[in-house]
């Protein structure tokens, strides 16, 4: 017998009541937790890009897209090791493009490169379009093209999942790639160098700051 808003079990088992309107709560609240986004080398949509960007909508690397990034990856390391210079892999850049750099100081190279190309200037990029960014960088890597670490991938969607977003000037590029000074800026955070913001939070910290 309902009187209104309350039930006839409200008055005689109120505590059994109680319990039982929030486990409909929050089975309400679970049906409608947005999934995950899986990463699978496919496009994206504007709809996927924007839930991620703008709502928080969390991202996750498809088990499926790990063994050929991996193989990519091993293409990579093996080159690394040969005698030959490949350019952008064991040499310099630019004019230095045809010295071999020694396997001691491959990774320092490619720490250096992004040090010297984040080199932006003007007001940071707002969250959303940072976190589209790092959608779209960390989807590009997934198709196995390129190479990096299954590690790199990993970080971006942490940085992601936990709404760290990397200062990222609006102005100023490098050469023909238009975003090499962005995705610099974005990439130091990575290593825990640069500067970042947690959240729509405009405090801005040190990189390795906003990873612990």
């Amino acid at each position: 017998m309902n009187r209104g808003l309350i039930c006839e079990a409200c008055i005689l088992e109120p505590r059994s009541c109680e319990e039982s309107s929030q486990a409909v709560i929050l089975s309400h609240v679970e049906d409608h937790t947005p999934t995950p986004l899986y990463l699978n080398g496919d496009p994206l949509t504007i709809a996927e890009v924007d839930e991620v960007a703008q709502h928080g909508r969390s991202v996750q690397l498809a088990a499926e897209s790990r063994g050929h990034i991996m193989a990519a990856r091993a293409v990579v390391e093996d080159v690394a090791a040969r005698p030959d210079p490949v350019y952008g892999i064991n040499t310099g850049f630019g004019s230095l493009s045809r010295h071999r750099i020694s396997t001691e100081e491959v990774a320092e190279i490619q720490l250096n490169i992004l040090r010297s190309h984040a080199a932006g200037v003007g007001d940071p990029l707002p969250r959303e379009v940072v976190r589209g960014m790092m959608l779209l960088l960390a989807a590009s890597l997934t198709r196995g093209h390129s190479g990096v670490r299954i590690e790199v991938i990993e970080g971006l969607l942490a940085l992601l999942n936990h709404d760290v977003v990397p200062v990222v000037p609006s102005r100023g590029s490098v050469g023909a790639s238009g975003d090499l000074a962005p995705l610099s800026h974005l990439s130091l955070v990575l290593v825990g160098e640069g500067q970042a913001r947690l959240g729509n939070d405009q405090t801005v910290m040190p990189g390795g700051a906003a990873l612990t």
